[in-house]
């Protein structure tokens, strides 16, 4: 399994605060079958500031940590960029401050908790012209989207994709968060699932719960999508979505090509 987004790196934000837990984490994804996890490390959300610099070398030298223990995980390079309204002029900048996932066309953008900024669609339409795709980090835990899910639908309509937390199909957030989760997937507004694990301990990954969750409750070939888009990412590989289903009327059933 891959595992798209994790605060796994030592003392960069509100996740592991020393190696030891990095490498108490690593153990537990290899022991749930994870073989890849990108590092997400919080980035520009008031409180934390990891430059793209900063983050490489963070996971050369944990890649290390691992090759030495002959842990069997390899880690990548990301961040989770809250959103803020010079991101895009930040990411044409000559000397990158900002990372997608893995060096790919896919780069992972945190909502506020408790509301959607009004500069949001403007946003993620310049991240889409450039070429990028934004992934939108838990939106279940976002208040607004929860409430009303279709301000969702209008950010996939324009190109973005999402990525909910196993926690939250797990229920560990609330049987709320858990049941916005579980009907994003049932509406093909969830086209990702990952850990965002923070800690070894009460935040850890559950990602093979989550995916039998969804497989249970939503549907196996549901399941099977979001593990394989993970590789997809990954891979730097186009992403095939299909029309989420809304609560507005639809005339037409079509493939929409997430390039």
């Amino acid at each position: 399994m891959i595992d798209i987004h994790s605060h796994i790196l030592p003392a960069m934000d509100d996740g592991a605060k020393d190696l030891g837990e990095s490498l108490r984490m690593a153990e537990m994804a290899v022991s749930e079958g994870i073989r890849t996890i990108i590092a997400t490390p919080h980035h520009a959300n008031g409180r934390n500031w990891n430059p793209a610099e900063s983050v490489v070398r963070a996971v050369q030298r944990f890649n290390r940590e691992l090759q030495q223990r002959k842990i069997p995980l390899n880690v990548l390079c990301g961040q989770e960029i809250r959103v803020y309204t010079d991101l895009p002029q930040d990411w044409e900048q000559e000397q990158h401050t900002l990372l997608s996932l893995h060096h790919t066309r896919y780069i992972l953008l945190e909502l506020p908790p408790a509301h959607i900024p009004r500069y949001t669609i403007d946003l993620l339409h310049e991240m889409t012209v450039m070429g990028l795709v934004p992934v939108i980090a838990h939106p279940e835990r976002n208040g607004e989207i929860a409430a009303n899910p279709d301000k969702l639908l209008d950010f996939v309509e324009r190109g973005a994709l999402t990525q909910i937390t196993s926690h939250s199909v797990n229920g560990l957030f609330g049987k709320k968060i858990q049941g916005v989760s579980l009907e994003l997937c049932r509406r093909r507004l969830a086209h990702f699932v990952a850990s965002d694990a923070h800690h070894p301990l009460g935040r850890s990954f559950h990602l093979n719960q989550a995916y039998e969750r969804i497989s249970q409750l939503v549907g196996e070939e549901t399941a099977a999508t979001l593990k394989d888009n993970a590789v997809k990412l990954a891979d730097n590989r186009e992403i095939e979505v299909k029309e989420p289903l809304s609560t507005r009327k639809r005339r037409f059933n079509f493939w929409i090509s997430k390039k």
